[in-house]
C-alpha cells in the first residue's frame, strides 16, 4: 500500500510498507486503524532517518512525532531495524514502476538519439530530488551497518535500471543502431554521463542548491551525446550517406 498520496510533489519520496503479512487475515483486510497507524509511523519515521540518519533517531522520537505509543511501533514494525529496512526497501516498488516506463520503447525506437535524450532527462529528473538524493546518501552511510540491505537496494532501484539499460542497448546493437559489443559496460557509461555530476554533489556537498530544470535537461542532453559519440554505429545508419 502506498505510504504517501499519489498527488504528493515530486520531491517527496513516495514509501511503500506492507500492511500485514501475506497469508495473516489482517492481508486480507486490513484495520483501517493499523493502516493509519503504520502509515503515521512510517511517514515520520522515513523524515526523521532522512533528516537525522539511522543512529540518531530514536525510537521514543519517532513515536512522540506520529502521536503513538512506543509499544504500537514495537508491535507494528518490531524494531527500528526492521522499520529502517521496511522504509528503504519499501522506496523500490516505485524505482521499479518507474524503470519500466523509463526505458519501455527505448529497443525499438526508431529515432534512438530523441529517445536516449528522452531516457536522459527523465532519469536525471527522477534522481535529483532532495528526499531521492536524501535516501541515497543515508543508505551510503548505513552501507556497513547494513551491507545486505545496501546491497539489496541497489539490485531493486540502481541496478534494476542498468539491467533495463543493458537489455535495450543489446537490442539496439543487433539492429546496428549503436555499435555497443558490451552493453553492460555501455549502460554503465550512460548513467554515470547522465547522473554521475548531479549525485557527487549531491554526496559530496550536500547544502548545494540542486540545479534547475533547464540545467538538468542540458546536462542530461551532453551527457547523451557524448554516450552517442563513443557508441555511434560503426555503419552509417539507412539513408545516411
Amino acid at each position: 500500500m502506498t505510504e504517501t498520496d499519489p498527488d504528493t510533489p515530486d520531491d517527496v519520496l513516495v514509501v511503500r510498507i506492507p500492511m500485514a503479512a501475506p497469508g495473516t487475515a489482517a492481508s486480507r483486510g486490513p484495520d483501517p486503524r493499523v493502516v493509519r497507524t503504520r502509515t503515521a509511523i512510517a511517514t515520520v519515521a522515513t523524515t526523521l532517518f532522512l533528516q537525522q540518519g539511522y543512529q540518531g533517531t530514536s525510537i521514543d522520537e519517532i513515536a512522540a512525532a506520529a502521536r503513538v505509543s512506543k509499544r504500537s511501533v514495537y508491535n507494528n514494525f518490531g524494531d527500528k531495524q526492521r522499520l529502517f529496512t521496511e522504509i528503504v526497501l519499501g522506496a523500490t516498488p516505485t524505482a521499479a514502476e518507474f524503470t519500466e516506463q523509463l526505458v519501455t520503447g527505448l529497443a525499438h525506437a526508431d529515432d534512438v538519439p530523441a529517445a536516449l535524450r528522452t531516457v536522459a532527462r527523465r532519469q536525471l529528473a527522477a534522481v535529483a530530488q532532495p528526499r531521492v538524493l536524501q535516501l541515497r546518501r543515508l543508505i551510503i552511510l548505513e552501507a556497513a551497518r547494513f551491507p545486505d540491505l545496501a546491497a539489496e537496494y541497489y539490485r531493486r532501484a540502481p541496478g534494476r535500471v542498468i539491467d533495463a539499460l543493458t537489455t535495450a542497448f543489446a537490442a539496439l546493437h543487433a539492429r546496428g543502431e549503436l555499435h555497443v559489443p558490451d552493453p553492460r559496460r555501455a549502460a554503465e557509461h550512460y548513467s554515470y554521463l547522465v547522473l554521475g555530476a548531479v549525485l557527487d554533489a549531491a554526496l559530496f556537498a550536500p547544502g548545494t542548491p540542486l540545479q534547475t530544470a533547464a540545467e538538468l535537461d542540458e546536462i542530461a542532453d551532453s551527457g547523451t551525446a557524448a554516450f552517442l559519440t563513443a557508441y555511434r554505429p560503426k555503419r552509417p545508419r539507412e539513408g545516411e550517406s
